[in-house]
């Protein structure tokens, strides 16, 4: 036997302890000593053993929830505050869990080394985990102590995930520009998470084919990111007609770096970013962009948890869509 199948009482078996001492481990309640903890987690990863949340959260009368885990960096509150990606997550979420009788919970873990909060939150899922991002390592974490996870981002082979065509999307934008008559295309690229190399893949995969020049930098998925890297790469190449940023809110601030020169949106340099959230719209000029589903592929992430296990190594994959607005617009 294996998984589902196992049974709390053949990990108690294999370990050599009572039940309720396995019980005691996997609730985290006191009761063990610290060599016996450790001896029953190494049986239970050793078993492969997987816990039904379900039936725990019945016998405990734990009303059913779905767990949102972020992974932002401390201070977190106000950053997923100021973060247009999130609020669209949990918008599709909402729109699966209306008219149902369940929870809604979200936590936020600084990295997968934040080891006592990832497992409070594997231990405590009931319905299922979704992943709105994070690294590999804290994807991995997740999942092998809660076999119900299902992620926004592609992370570990074994992760279930649900993600956005993030390389399609990048290259699809510079071909796009190309198209237009740009030939001096930079990039301002994402951090090197997941999301990020992917676009950065995108970006690199045309250039290459294109026979353009890589003017790509690094940055991050803020707006002042994107204001200090346009203003580098305005100084450093000031022949730039057009930029592919790899995200809304650091296009934002692009836009901001390239009027501030004198240059004008997008007569002289054309703008395309990625995410189509409300940041491109109030963007001036508005933001052509790559729209991410965001809102479908969450709720298609709750749809997977709330229909039963989800098969490991699970992918489903969303493509992106080119919004054309007056970024881009010719002159």
């Amino acid at each position: 036997m294996a998984g589902s199948k196992l049974t709390i009482e053949d990990v108690a078996r294999a370990a050599g302890v009572s039940r309720s001492t396995v019980s005691r481990v996997m609730n985290g309640v006191p009761g063990a000593t610290e060599a016996v903890r450790q001896h029953v987690k190494d049986v239970i990863a050793e078993l492969g053993y997987v816990p039904d949340q379900t039936a725990r959260a019945l016998a405990s009368r734990q009303q059913p929830a779905i767990d949102v885990v972020v992974a932002a960096p401390v201070p977190a509150v106000g950053w997923i505050g100021s973060h247009p990606y999130y609020s669209r997550v949990l918008a599709g979420i909402m729109t699966v869990l209306a008219g149902r009788d369940v929870q809604l919970r979200i936590h936020s873990v600084a990295a997968a080394e934040d080891a006592d909060t990832v497992d409070v939150i594997a231990r405590r899922a009931s319905v299922g985990v979704v992943l709105a991002d994070g690294s590999p390592a804290l994807a991995s974490r997740l999942h092998r102590q809660c076999r119900r996870v299902v992620s926004l981002v592609a992370t570990a082979p074994s992760v279930p995930a649900v993600e956005a065509d993030n390389v399609g999307g990048a290259y699809a934008a510079v071909q796009y520009l190309y198209q237009l008559g740009r030939r001096r295309i930079a990039a301002i690229h994402g951090a090197d998470d997941t999301c990020g190399t992917s676009r950065r893949a995108g970006y690199m995969r045309a250039v290459a084919e294109l026979g353009l020049p890589d003017l790509g930098t690094g940055g991050a998925f803020r707006r002042e990111v994107g204001l200090s890297a346009a203003r580098d790469l305005l100084a450093r190449h000031p022949d730039v007609d057009a930029m592919f940023v790899a995200c809304d809110l650091t296009a934002a601030g692009a836009v901001q770096a390239i009027t501030a020169t004198g240059r004008r949106v997008p007569q002289d340099v054309s703008v395309v970013g990625f995410d189509d959230s409300i940041a491109a719209v109030c963007a001036n000029p508005p933001l052509s962009t790559m729209r991410m589903p965001v809102e479908d592929m969450a709720a298609a992430a709750v749809r997977l948890l709330l229909d039963g296990p989800v098969p490991t190594g699970y992918r489903q994959r969303f493509p992106v869509e080119l919004i054309v607005r007056e970024s881009t617009a010719p002159g």
